[in-house]
């Protein structure tokens, strides 16, 4: 299990360049993958999309690269038409803001762009340097996903422990239903006949009511559920979409479960299982 949260960032020198990498996930109910990478290397965006798509699954994910130092004597071409069009509209900003002074050639060249490496760009030679990098990438990233799924592991589990105990208390108090409702329907029939009631019209009644009021079926559905909701979580290495089906199952039948109910006892341990259950539903978000 994996939590969808996760940061990795890793410093290198590819083909002669210095480079950083830096990968970052939050939240979210399908992937959607961001991928920020210098203008000059927009060839790397397919192979890039790609790498990551097959090892993510759900989760927003951003990947930055950016170019910092070169080692090698590979041309820097200025592009003149661009730090003029930059110049001109950051001159306009300091003359509304009074701050003409403030403009500088660092500033200039510092934006996207300005300065371009030799466009002859070798895309397979940058995709076999890049891809032990994001190797390792990947793994710190994913390290840092999977200790953080462990906790989240062990907080489900917890709620799920709630959910099984309070399970087994409403099947513990189902058989008094039946008792309930005799009981109810002796007391009817005798006050209103004022003497012994009719025990065959009261085990009829009895069953009409049964019909309506029975949670047996919820119960056993219930209880599969919560099987199959331990089985996702012990082995399915991407559980958060079936965990939060599962729960919306279960949380289904306690619901009808309460709309019968007729005892105390099994009103309580109907908010003890709602109340586990969302604590489950909420952590199955932060899973992919």
């Amino acid at each position: 299990m994996k939590s969808m949260t996760g940061y990795a960032y890793l410093d290198s020198i590819v083909n002669g360049t210095d480079i950083s990498c830096e990968l970052k996930s939050y939240n979210s109910r399908f992937f959607d993958l961001n991928i920020n990478i210098p203008s000059t290397m927009t060839q790397l965006e397919p192979f890039l999309r790609k790498y990551f798509s097959k090892r993510i699954i759900r989760g927003k994910a951003d990947f930055y690269l950016r170019l910092k130092k070169l080692h090698s004597d590979q041309p820097i071409l200025p592009n003149i038409p661009l730090a003029q069009s930059y110049h001109k509209s950051i001159a306009a900003i300091a003359h509304a803001l009074g701050m003409e002074d403030q403009i500088t050639l660092s500033l200039i060249l510092r934006q996207e762009g300005v300065l371009q490496i030799d466009k002859n760009f070798d895309e397979e030679l940058w995709q076999k340097a890049l891809e032990p990098l994001l190797n390792e990438l990947f793994e710190k990233f994913n390290t840092c996903r999977i200790e953080e799924g462990k906790a989240l592991s062990a907080d489900i589990r917890k709620m799920l422990t709630v959910l099984s105990d309070s399970v087994a208390e409403i099947e513990r108090h189902a058989a008094k239903m039946e008792e309930l409702f005799s009981a109810m329907l002796k007391k009817k029939f005798s006050d209103l006949m004022e003497h012994e009631a009719d025990q065959q019209r009261v085990m009829q009644e009895t069953a009409v009511l049964l019909v309506k009021y029975t949670i047996n079926e919820e119960i056993i559905r219930a209880k599969a559920h919560i099987a199959a909701l331990e089985k996702e979580i012990t082995e399915n290495e991407t559980p958060g979409r079936r965990i939060d089906f599962l729960c919306q199952e279960i949380n289904r039948e306690i619901n009808t479960i309460g709309s019968k109910n007729q005892l105390t006892e099994i009103g309580q341990a109907v908010i003890s299982a709602k109340d586990a259950l969302e604590n489950i539903r909420e952590q199955a978000h932060n899973i992919e």
